[in-house]
């Protein structure tokens, strides 16, 4: 899991990042009950899940620019202390029975808002500690900790632990984020180089100018900057078919609420087999032939949703998709962080972020109302048609992105 080479720091951030993942799997699904315990509005339950997104819309920038600014470790330990603070004030809350709806959405909000922070800065950290040629397996690990932790062993516990009394998973939570703060502050991180095209005062720059700085060296960044729109595109085609995939699976194919949550299941276990196996398929093929199968095979998957019509299709199509998608993220990750400079992770780790969920709120968005006007199948076609159109696009050009390196 974390070979030899790989360092120390390495060992520490893995640990760290898999404590955390198993926390925020319990509230993944503690958090959504809670909100249905305080409300039968299916607008308050919908607005809970986009305030935990919308801080990535209103401090995406920000958050970039303060993980180029400051001591990187540092940052995700005091963002990740303030997120265990308001938990914990959530728990004392549910325990004594004063919790409200309003009280659960201020919450929500203000755990996205400590999160923004908290995930932009440590997805600087890998690079900082592994050399380049291991970014592959470094993202190929905190991915299989993400889908284990967060998507297989977290929501099921934190579902029993809610029926055994509602603060009990967010208790787990706060411990969870604890250990995981105490693990990354072992990490010892080698300094950010500075801009050797500034001069001591230079550096001394407005947070504005250093949003503006990182914007700007993305757009004259070419291979950077077109895997952030394919990043953007790609996932507002995923989220259209993804947002009404519960009414996909019980009204198109009947499956009942059981085998709703066997199609995200099957994703998940195609997660995992995908990432324990991204090593050897890194020795076998180039990134550039990883990025476009991955994204060749993502423009399949929406025709054969389009075009399944019974459970067991669709399990098997989740099943891929889980497989190709963590490939794919891990590619991207590993792509990006290896063209990026040291001191532009920060602010284009949160462009990438902002890309990721606003894509899906948008994506989100255009799925209700195409499904609403055309049927349940229609945003699978719609998704279909813009994602092979975008990979027609940058076909050619998968080549350049996949193998840009950092002149850092």
């Amino acid at each position: 899991m974390a070979p030899a080479r790989m360092g120390t720091g390495f060992r520490w951030l893995l640990s760290s990042s898999w404590t955390s993942n198993i926390g925020d799997g319990v509230a993944l699904a503690a958090g959504p009950l809670l909100v249905a315990s305080q409300t039968d509005s299916a607008f308050l339950v919908a607005l809970a899940a986009m305030l935990q997104r919308l801080p990535w819309l209103i401090f995406g920038l920000w958050a970039g620019v303060l993980a180029d600014r400051l001591d990187r470790r540092r940052l995700v330990i005091v963002a990740n202390l303030l997120r265990t603070v308001v938990v914990a004030a959530l728990c004392v809350v549910v325990a004594t029975g004063h919790v409200s709806i309003g009280v659960v959405l201020a919450a929500m909000l203000l755990m996205g808002v400590a999160e923004v922070f908290a995930d932009t800065t440590s997805q600087t950290l890998l690079p900082m500690l592994v050399r380049p040629a291991d970014l592959g397996i470094g993202n190929s690990r905190l991915q299989a900790g993400f889908l284990t932790a967060n998507q297989l062993v977290g929501p099921p516990l934190g579902a029993f632990l809610f029926a055994a009394g509602m603060a009990w998973p967010f208790v787990v939570q706060v411990l969870c984020v604890v250990l995981a703060v105490l693990l990354v502050a072992r990490v010892v991180l080698p300094p950010v180089p500075d801009d050797p095209h500034a001069s001591g005062a230079a550096r001394k720059t407005h947070v504005r100018q250093d949003v503006a700085e990182g914007l700007r060296w993305i757009w004259n960044h070419p291979p950077v900057r077109t895997l952030a729109l394919v990043i953007l595109v790609f996932n507002i085609t995923w989220a259209m078919p993804w947002g009404i995939l519960v009414k996909y699976s019980l009204d198109h194919l009947h499956m009942g609420e059981v085998g709703f949550g066997l199609l995200t299941t099957a994703s998940a276990v195609g997660g995992l087999i995908g990432t324990f196996a991204y090593g050897r398929l890194e020795r076998r093929f180039s990134m550039a032939t990883l990025m476009k199968v991955c994204l060749s095979l993502e423009v399949v998957f929406h025709l054969a949703l389009a075009l399944a019509s019974t459970g067991w299709v669709a399990l098997v199509i989740l099943f891929v998709f889980g497989a190709y998608a963590f490939v794919w993220g891990t590619v991207s990750n590993t792509v990006r962080q290896r063209a990026v400079p040291t001191r532009f992770q920060g602010r284009v780790a949160s462009v990438y972020m902002m890309c990721v969920f606003g894509g899906i709120v948008v994506g989100n968005a255009l799925g209700g109302v195409i499904a609403e006007r055309w049927g349940l199948t229609a945003p699978m076609w719609f998704g279909f048609v813009g994602a092979g159109v975008t990979l027609a696009l940058v076909w050619r050009q998968l080549a350049n992105i996949a193998h840009t390196e950092s002149t850092d």
